[in-house]
């Protein structure tokens, strides 16, 4: 807004209406936008930067991770894509309902994806227990997991939901947004995580016996 608004200043106060020519710049006005709006849309552009560039720098480092512990690329796909999924939706919801990016919901992001990569990368390390250490088959290995992991995963959902739902007892309407779709984030990262994960490794597997 504010790089659309300054040329349209400028043409106002340093062309000439009658010929549509730019002025001399010896008679030119020196006009600037100042105010708490400007202050306001580029902190708001900072914070999307950020939120772009902290979002890059956790699919980088989990990515990095998964090499390590797996030794797979098809891994990196596999634990990236179901914490990506909670994202992509909750900012479907967000233009569904008109809830506009500011200070306090593009922490939604960052905390979303952080505590669904971090069910991931459990969820994962337990089917790497259960598929390489105890010799189990992929679907047996998968089943085992959700039994163990699945339950642990559930509950620590449930309890996030619970905690980051006390926000919408606030009275700042940003801090009752952060809430409700921090909550409505992790239920879907929680069922992403029990669903999309188990259906990509077996599906991974019947890709590698074809």
């Amino acid at each position: 807004m504010y790089d659309l608004l300054q040329p349209k200043i400028d043409s106002i106060f340093n062309s000439n209406p009658a010929t549509g020519k730019w002025v001399d710049k010896e008679e030119r006005y020196e006009a600037k936008i100042t105010g708490n709006s400007v202050v306001f849309t580029k902190g708001n552009d900072y914070l999307l930067q950020n939120l772009v560039e902290s979002t890059l720098l956790a699919i980088g480092l989990i990515s990095a991770l998964m090499v390590v512990l797996f030794g797979n690329w098809r891994m990196i796909l596999i634990a990236v894509i179901p914490s990506l999924v909670p994202l992509a939706i909750t900012a479907g919801i967000m233009g569904f309902a008109g809830i506009h990016l500011k200070p306090s919901t593009t922490l939604i992001f960052s905390i979303a994806f952080g505590l669904s990569s971090d069910g991931t990368i459990y969820f994962l390390t337990k089917y790497k227990d259960e598929f390489r250490n105890k010799g189990r088959t992929v679907a047996e290995a998968v089943s085992q997991t959700i039994q163990f992991t699945g339950i642990s995963m559930f509950y620590t959902a449930i309890i996030l939901f619970i905690g980051f739902a006390i926000f919408t007892a606030s009275t700042f309407k940003g801090t009752v947004a952060l809430g409700i779709l921090v909550s409505i984030t992790l239920l879907i990262g929680m069922l992403s995580n029990l669903i999309l994960l188990p259906a990509f490794l077996l599906w991974m597997n019947k890709k590698l016996e074809q």
